[in-house]
């Protein structure tokens, strides 16, 4: 066989079995480089390969699977002379029955960041040097194997890539509950290699064939039907008393037997097989054709351990964003990635899917901080990324170091854009949003849009992105300056998804810029867009609104079988309406406010409350900007800092925020967001976060309401304000 007919043979192909069950049967003694006797003694390894070779192995894997710099600390030999005489004895082993050559690579024994030492690009280099070596040596193909860190597996394939063009088989190993050691699953390891241009990919080690067929006809499903899958299972689990695996070569054949469903490329052996494994796997797959039928492609968004299958609507969490945010600006300057972090944190917490990623702000490196800023995610959230950028360095740089497969957003209709970009998405594997703009800027009829995403479409094709991973944004308009043109956004999404058959993206809040309660018009255009077959949602997951209409709209569609996400979501809420009355009917203890200049008074509330029997603090300011609440005694009142009627401490009950149930606050400027402008001091601020079983209402009055409140990050939002008009919130 010869390496181009590799992906075209008409049966599937029979890999080898065990190197290290032979060695141990030939004498090995422990804690030996079994590598080293690829020149100590060549014979018994040419031997060895042999025998699986004339079992009926078509690709052989030659004994390199631990020759990495840190595995052959302190030998005598180099890795280069290790790998070359590896290869040799192979493929001489090899020639007499026309089977191939591998040079097989394991991981490099060192763990990578942030979970070991080993930076990410030093694995690559050190993968790099192993495939260089093989390929010199004249190695057929690349086989990787026994990988469980899928980000040391990245490190691989990259090298691979960079450094040859030989074919590539990739293999990790999964444990019995479906996840790799260090958490991967099945989908995300096969989203993850196929895109990172392995040609072939399965599962070896771990289990035995009963145990792993599940996860092989998982992985057979997450990839294309002509899409090569292969398996090494080992001969089942070790015995307890170290003799070897409890599965004889006749029970491996027959618990091989279901992978003829699957159609496999290729099968073989790991840990305790040997030659008679491999020659009864001959009847096994005898006039098996490889090859599956196709199967409509999901659109996968993954981290290792959280896959997320793009089928209806996603929700992509937009707050980690500079865009008009001073503190988050502040926050990239000063490399500060806690608050960063905490803005990840808060959107996964909230229900967020995917999160997006930008860190363009002026005077920032901005490919240097996507690296810094992608790491620390990845780090902290277990949840897919949206790497949002213009810069292409910076798009390349978050790529690299990105465990898994990433959306990239974006490119646009402008050839040079294209070419710029997409060959960034294929080579990491990441699928792409497509803006349905050009040189001509926003164009407002539905038609011209689409024209723009059809002329995307053919480029990212031809540039070798799977059409399952092209995601299209109409663009929205916000309904303030263009409110004509709004529905044209909503009618090319339906049209991108209908006749081109891609899927579609949105930014959901620009919609409302400029108008108030901005809430409403972002839930109802999110609905609008959903029923036109929206599939990425960018907005923000701690809008109640905006989630219940996902949640909802999923039940609606039978998207959410038995409504099991919606009850579990809130089969236990109310309404935030009703929510907030609930608080103040229940509220026992309650911190009010003097009245002062242009504040909306108390004075009927505070009454009625002390009638019922509530107990009514106050606010005393103090030092450094801190706050008190006190319940003054009946002679504990006196005019305090700027002139406001004020308790007198040593004549009150002090009460802890905690203790408090209910918070009314003053204001001098309210939005539809429920952010307050207050005297500029920050005493309410400060104090809110230490409140934590109270609820928080602002009182004003409606002239009081503005279009948006001059916040800043570290400005609380109540849950809700109160004018004589009736109750605002923003959930």
């Amino acid at each position: 066989m010869q390496v181009n007919e590799l992906f075209t043979q008409p049966n599937t192909i029979l890999l080898d079995g065990g190197m290290g069950t032979m060695l141990q049967a030939a004498g090995l003694k422990l804690g030996a480089r079994p590598e080293e006797l690829n020149l100590t003694d060549p014979a018994l390894i040419e031997g060895i390969h042999a025998q699986y070779a004339a079992a009926g192995s078509r690709i052989i894997n030659a004994n390199t699977f631990g020759a990495s710099a840190h595995k052959l600390a302190g030998s005598e030999y180099t890795l280069e002379e290790i790998i070359a005489a590896g290869i040799a004895n192979c493929k001489r082993a090899c020639a007499p029955y026309g089977a191939l050559a591998a040079l097989d690579v394991g991981p490099l024994g060192e763990l990578l960041e942030p979970n070991g030492t080993l930076t990410f690009e030093d694995a690559v280099a050190e993968f790099g040097r192993i495939v260089r070596a093989g390929a010199a040596a004249g190695a057929d193909l690349i086989f990787f194997e026994t990988f469980t860190d899928l980000y040391e597996l990245k490190a691989a394939l990259l090298a691979a890539k960079e450094n040859s063009t030989l074919p590539i088989l990739a293999s990790m190993s999964f444990e019995a509950g479906g996840r790799t050691f260090t958490g991967c699953t099945v989908e995300s390891f096969a989203a993850t290699a196929r895109g990172l241009g392995a040609d072939a990919i399965g599962i070896n080690c771990s289990l035995g064939p009963r145990e792993i067929f599940p996860m092989a006809k998982r992985l057979a499903e997450a990839v294309p039907g002509s899409f090569p899958v292969f398996v090494k299972p080992n001969a089942g689990l070790p015995r307890a008393d170290g003799s070897g695996y409890d599965i004889t070569p006749q029970l491996y054949a027959m618990q091989m037997k279901p992978y003829r469903e699957l159609h496999l490329f290729a099968a073989g052996g790991c840990c305790g097989t040997t030659p008679e494994f491999i020659r009864l796997l001959n009847g096994v797959f005898a006039d098996c054709q490889p090859g599956r039928p196709d199967h409509p492609m999901q659109s996968v968004i993954c981290s290792p351990v959280s896959c997320v299958n793009v089928d209806g609507i996603t929700v992509v969490g937009e707050r980690i964003n500079p865009t008009g945010k001073k503190r988050f600006q502040q926050a990239l300057r000063e490399r500060d990635m806690n608050y960063i972090l905490e803005q990840a944190v808060s959107q996964a917490e909230a229900g967020a899917q995917i999160l997006d990623v930008n860190v363009g702000a002026p005077g920032v490196d901005e490919p240097a901080l996507m690296e810094q800023v992608v790491k620390a995610l990845q780090s902290v959230v277990s949840l897919p990324l949206q790497l949002d950028s213009s810069h292409a360095d910076a798009l390349e740089r978050g790529l690299r170091v990105y465990n898994g497969k990433p959306i990239v957003n974006s490119v646009n209709g402008e050839p040079e854009v294209l070419e710029k970009v997409l060959p960034l998405c294929k080579k990491y594997g990441a699928a792409v949003v497509g803006l349905a703009i050009d040189k001509k800027g926003i164009q407002p009829g539905a038609e011209d849009r689409v024209a723009i995403a059809r002329r995307i479409k053919e480029a990212a094709l031809a540039a070798g992105i799977p059409q399952e991973d092209l995601y299209i944004d109409c663009l929205t308009l916000t309904a303030s300056a263009q409110q004509k043109d709004v529905l044209a956004t909503v009618e090319a999404l339906h049209t991108c998804k209908t006749e081109l058959g891609v899927r579609t993206i949105l930014g959901v809040s620009n919609i409302s810029f400029g108008l108030p309660c901005r809430t409403y018009l972002n839930t109802t255009f999110l609905t609008m867009a959903m029923y036109a077959g929206l599939d990425l949602a960018i907005m923000n997951p701690s809008s109640e609104e905006m989630m219940a209409a996902v949640y909802a709209y999923n039940v609606l569609t039978n998207r959410d079988p038995q409504s099991t996400k919606y009850i579990e979501r809130y089969a236990n809420r109310v309404p935030a309406s009703a929510a907030l009355v609930q608080a103040v009917q229940n509220a026992q203890t309650i911190l009010l406010y003097a009245a002062f200049g242009g504040e909306a008074g108390l004075a009927g509330f505070a009454a009625e409350a002390a009638r019922r029997g509530k107990v009514l603090a106050y606010p005393v300011c103090g030092e450094n900007c801190s706050l008190t609440a006190a319940v003054p005694g009946p002679d504990g009142w006196e005019t305090g800092l700027y002139g406001i009627r004020t308790p007198v401490l040593e004549r009150s009950v002090l009460l802890e925020p905690e203790q408090l149930d209910l918070v009314l606050v003053p204001c001098t400027a309210f939005d539809a967001d429920c952010f307050r402008v207050g005297m500029g001091k920050g005493y309410y601020d400060r104090y809110l976060p230490r409140c934590t079983k109270a609820a928080k209402i602002g009182i004003a009055l409606e002239v009081q309401r503005v279009a948006h409140a001059a916040v800043d990050e570290h400005d609380q939002r109540l849950d809700a304000f109160v004018t004589e008009r009736g109750l605002y919130t923003w959930t």
